[in-house]
């Protein structure tokens, strides 16, 4: 089965930095790379719930790249440097992109280090037929 790398030209450069693809289209699915709040220079954005917020704009523009959008989002991986006391703004902030059932499923995960960053979401999406 092909696969097919898409891209987002305003942030071609960080990927093209790192070695690794915004998103990958394979068959009928779309798997994107771990999204972060960062701005369009790579750099973080300030303040927690703003880099959480950016992050959840950058997964948008790379579903629409693909034609896809939350609503075609089956599976959700979020990595947190802080959970204890970052989950009530994560979850208002994923509560915007995903406000109703169905739920895509969801594993939340504890981590120490996210390159200067305190969250990152990575998903799995279904692309719609045309």
């Amino acid at each position: 089965m092909p696969r097919d790398a898409i891209h987002i030209e305003s942030r071609h450069a960080l990927y093209d930095k790192h070695g690794y693809s915004p998103a990958i289209r394979s068959g009928e699915l779309l798997f994107v790379s771990g999204q972060v709040g960062s701005g369009v220079d790579g750099e973080p954005v300030p303040g927690f719930e703003n880099q959480v917020r950016q992050a959840f704009r950058n997964l948008e523009a790379v579903l629409a790249a693909a034609g896809c959008s939350f609503d075609d989002v089956v599976d959700v991986t979020t990595f947190h440097t802080d959970p204890e006391t970052q989950f009530p703004t994560i979850m208002a902030c994923k509560a915007d992109a995903f406000p109703q059932t169905p739920f895509p499923s969801w594993t939340a995960v504890g981590v120490n280090w996210l390159a200067g960053y305190d969250f990152e979401i990575k998903v799995v999406a279904r692309i719609p037929t045309a």
